[in-house]
């Protein structure tokens, strides 16, 4: 006969069931993910539109690099943390470096551009797998409140991550990048003071800096739909704050969350300052390198093209990508993470081996979410940018225009379009943006009666925003579904979480794909397409991202639960170096500035609508593969035992 076990007590003050120290997490945590996304957002476009002038193929290099080292060195940020500094110090390092890092991205100029990305890198391995960490220790063991908090924990991020496109995309493509960097730089500053100022003034800043962030998302709104995004966001910014400044005028975070190991000295402390010190030109090096130095010759990688019709590409490509100085030294990281912790699994108990396994069988399947996700920042973001019909429009030429010359102003409605003889491209109408030369006189042809006039368009990264607003929007119902679940024993496995992940993932991009297959004769895609993919998208990160994060420190045993959730991340960082591979079979701009050549949309559409729909099968299909396999990961996670603790017996 089952005996109920008693819910084990939160220690210290709470609200709403949650421990206090979780809602000023979730703000440091907002606004770090604020800085990072508004980077990202623009960092694409930054590298092709900006100084640098580089081709799709070069950007998606450089951005697979910088995404990849950006979610390796969580391993070791894990590791210093875990024996060194421990997790609230890290944190503290990690957040000035990063605010370092986005300060520096307004300079244009090459060096500076490649050692800001180094800042970002360091400052995140620091910062990301030790926030994370801090949020599971605020839990006792066995508490069925773990998951539901690291669910609320993610809405802050996506909250941040919803506002960063928003904010720094929509000032940064529109008034200049470095406008938009220095922002993110100021976002990563508030986040900061949760750690380093006293509680009583933490919250006032916590407060005012979201008063600030929600009226200027109201004032960057120029037209109805943004303003009921802009809005929406800023109001839940808002409402967080609240909430967050009631709950740390309780108690901010606990004096011992996240507290160094005895034993740190001075010693230790300029240890790690050096090694720091020194990885910054290495990583700033390394993405420098990505898009010009290959290990394995040009020659062998064109012969292993050239095997197989279908699978040749696929795997030169590949090949191509970890041959690169990133790749070789993600994958070596890789193979001793893994190593490390097989050593460790050898040494632990029987249960703490096979809750193990568990943890790298899902990491796998992580990762392959993760490489078909990550489109979002380039291939679905090009995407975007190129073929999804993001101006509406307030009129459109009519017959008895033909013949007439008028004065437009230059937007997507005239892709596709010929003037002149000349048919009108994404290159030009940047050129002519960047000119400022938007105002032009078009002659009328029967080609063009139906093309839109009028009409503010919205910045293709704005869409950005709209996988964040989702999780903010339906992160909650998760909690909450789970929870009800949990309590009727009916919440589903972490495996067939994973798969509904995988598979609603696959669904999104089958959505994508299907949009691009019903076009218009201009080869533009319907923007309803575009959110009800990202909507599948973010459906199936809920299932997934949140719930693998419990994981990690769920199953773990305690002495390696930071460096466990480094390698989570680490397993990420490969995940967005196969990313960047999927993303080159997406590329049609070759060569650099608005000489790029990128085609007119009807000859783009097809590229990105296959590749789609290719990724889409490929999640599905493992989705399906992770059901099979999931009666046996249950039984390897032993229930029944203490969960992040020793069990007897081997």
């Amino acid at each position: 006969m089952d005996v109920a076990t008693e819910e084990p007590a939160i220690e210290g003050p709470t609200i709403f069931g949650h421990p206090t120290g979780l809602f000023a997490l979730f703000f440091a945590e907002m606004w770090e993910r604020f800085s990072y996304y508004g980077m990202r957002a623009l960092l694409v476009f930054y590298m092709m539109k900006g100084f640098l002038a580089y081709g799709d193929g070069e950007a998606y290099k450089i951005y697979g690099a910088y995404t990849a080292l950006v979610y390796m060195t969580p391993f070791f940020g894990g590791l210093i943390a875990d024996r060194v500094l421990g997790a609230k110090r890290a944190v503290i390092v990690g957040g000035v470096l990063m605010a370092l890092g986005h300060l520096l991205m307004g300079i244009q100029a090459e060096m500076p551009f490649f050692v800001a990305l180094a800042l970002l890198i360091v400052g995140n391995g620091f910062f990301k797998p030790n926030i994370s960490t801090i949020v599971g220790s605020l839990y006792p063991d066995g508490s069925t409140q773990r998951d539901s908090g690291f669910t609320i924990f993610y809405m802050g991020i996506n909250l941040g991550a919803a506002g960063a496109p928003l904010l720094c995309g929509y000032i940064g493509e529109a008034y200049g990048w470095h406008y938009g960097f220095n922002l993110a730089t100021l976002g990563m500053m508030i986040g900061l003071a949760v750690f380093v100022l006293p509680a009583g003034l933490a919250r006032f800043l916590v407060l005012g800096g979201a008063m600030a962030a929600g009226g200027a998302l109201f004032l960057v709104s120029d037209q109805l739909l943004l303003l009921i995004v802009n809005g929406f966001v800023g109001v839940a910014i808002i409402v967080a704050a609240i909430i967050a400044f009631m709950a740390m005028g309780r108690a901010g975070l606990p004096e011992n969350a996240g507290a160094a190991p005895e034993g740190l000295t001075m010693q230790h402390q300029v240890m790690v300052a050096v090694g720091t010190t020194v990885a910054i030109p290495i990583f700033a090096a390394l993405v420098w390198s990505n898009r010009l130095i290959s290990i394995i010759p040009k020659e062998v990688i064109d012969q292993v093209a050239h095997t197989n019709a279908t699978f040749g590409p696929i795997l030169a490509e590949f090949l191509g990508s970890v041959s690169t100085p990133t790749g070789l030294i993600l994958t070596l990281t890789g193979l001793a993470a893994l190593a490390y912790i097989a050593v460790n699994a050898v040494q632990g108990t029987k249960v703490e081996r096979e809750r193990l396994f568990v943890v790298v069988i899902l990491m796998f399947f992580s990762m392959l979410f993760w490489a078909f996700f990550e489109q979002a920042g380039t291939s679905v973001n090009n995407f975007t940018d190129r073929n999804v019909d993001r101006v509406f429009e307030e009129q459109v030429v009519t017959a008895a225009q033909v013949g007439q010359t008028i004065d437009l102003t230059l937007t997507q409605e005239q892709l596709g379009y010929t003037q002149n003889g000349k048919a009108f491209t994404m290159d030009q109408l940047d050129a002519a943006r960047e000119a400022e030369k938007l105002d032009v006189s078009w002659t009328i042809t029967d080609e063009h009666v139906g093309m839109g006039l009028g009409g503010s368009p919205i910045p293709a990264s704005t869409f950005q925003s709209a996988n964040p607003i989702y999780i903010v929007l339906f992160g909650l119902v998760f909690s909450v579904l789970w929870r009800e679940l949990g309590k009727r024993g009916l919440e589903p496995s972490t495996p067939i979480k994973f798969a509904l992940g995988l598979g609603q993932l696959g669904l999104g991009f089958m959505v994508l794909w299907y949009g691009a297959s019903t076009c218009d004769g201009r080869g533009m895609v319907g923007v309803s397409w575009l959110l009800l993919g990202y909507l599948l998208h973010t459906t199936g990160e809920l299932c997934l991202s949140p719930v693998g994060l419990s994981m990690v420190t769920k199953l773990s045993p305690k002495r390696l639960v930071s460096t466990v959730m480094g390698a989570w991340f680490l397993a990420t960082a490969f995940s967005n170096l196969v990313a960047a591979v999927i993303a080159g079979f997406t590329g049609v701009s070759h060569g650099g500035g608005h000489e790029s050549g990128i085609p007119v949309p009807l000859e783009t559409v097809d590229v990105y609508g296959s590749v789609f729909g290719q990724i889409g099968v490929a999640a599905l299909g493992s989705a399906v593969f992770l059901v099979v396999m999931t009666p046996l990961l249950k039984k390897w996670m032993h229930a029944e035992a203490p969960m992040n603790a020793a069990a007897d017996g081997h």
